[in-house]
């Protein structure tokens, strides 16, 4: 039973964890700019642009 929520809980974990590595240690970018819209708006727009 535990191991039903911890599984997600670690997936989230991760995946924010990268964000704010890629983002901030080797992106040389703020910490508070990772979790906003317009960021990962604009990297979407660039990665699927024509």
């Amino acid at each position: 039973m535990v191991i039903r929520w911890m599984i997600p809980l670690f997936l989230v974990l991760a995946l924010l964890g990268g964000m704010i590595v890629g983002y901030v240690v080797i992106g040389k970018q703020s910490l508070s700019e990772v979790f906003e819209w317009k960021t990962w708006q604009h990297v979407i727009d660039l990665v699927f642009a024509p």
